[in-house]
């Protein structure tokens, strides 16, 4: 039997480890036959080692639920599943997808209307993590019509206040930021302080992402199988 494990950040804001329990628990809906198991690269419980051990050392399909790739997808979760001697497979994090940006619209509602829309990310030390800030902010440009600039609150720039400031500059008289966040937590907090005049909630636990999750568990599959 192979296990599906979700690997999220962690966080101290409980509201957060409660998103990630939700979105979980849509893909054990959409797939109640399939084993899934929960842990988080830091901060929360359980950690990836006590999730493996709690499962008993199953077959893995690890899927991070993260928005982009950086240092927790190529080196923090292999390197703690090897500690655990996990027989574990890592596939893609989520973003960037088609199925996330959908849900991006859905959670900027009526904010899609103002002058200017700004996707506000964490950040990354990888400059794969911001390409894949970036290939998010363009997908969201075509799917609203027009040009969606990015900024961080984390890590690199350009800063996400910075970045709302140039849109007033330019004549935006109303901005927008469309969270580019997983769940509630310490980052989002600072997305809400850039000085937008309206900022979208996290994107939370939406069927899409949960069947997003079992999009990346079915590529996993296959990618063992062929491997």
């Amino acid at each position: 039997m192979t296990v599906l494990l979700g690997v999220a950040h962690g966080t101290r804001n409980p509201a957060g480890a409660r998103t990630t329990g939700e979105l979980l628990g849509l893909v054990r809906e959409l797939r109640p036959w399939l084993a899934v198991g929960e842990a988080y690269a830091e901060i929360s419980s359980p950690s990836i080692g006590e999730e493996v051990r709690r499962l008993g050392y199953p077959s893995l399909v690890v899927v991070p639920l993260l928005l982009g790739r950086g240092y927790h997808v190529h080196v923090d979760i292999p390197k703690q599943l090897a500690e655990a001697g996990a027989d574990a497979v890592v596939v893609q994090p989520l973003g960037p997808h088609a199925e996330l940006t959908s849900v991006l619209v859905e959670r900027l509602g009526e904010g899609v209307e103002a002058d200017a829309v700004v996707l506000g990310a964490a950040g990354s030390t990888s400059p794969e993590g911001v390409a894949d800030v970036r290939h998010a902010a363009r997908q969201l440009g075509r799917r609203i019509g027009r040009p969606v600039a990015f900024g961080f609150v984390g890590g690199p720039e350009p800063a996400l206040a910075d970045v709302v400031a140039q849109m007033r500059e330019r004549g935006a008289r109303t901005v927008a930021i469309a969270s580019y966040l997983l769940a509630p937590g310490f980052f989002h907090g600072r997305l809400a302080a850039a000085g937008a005049d309206f900022t979208a909630p996290p994107l939370g636990a939406h069927p899409a992402l949960a069947r997003l999750v079992l999009r990346r568990f079915d590529e996993g599959i296959a990618g063992a199988r062929v491997a």
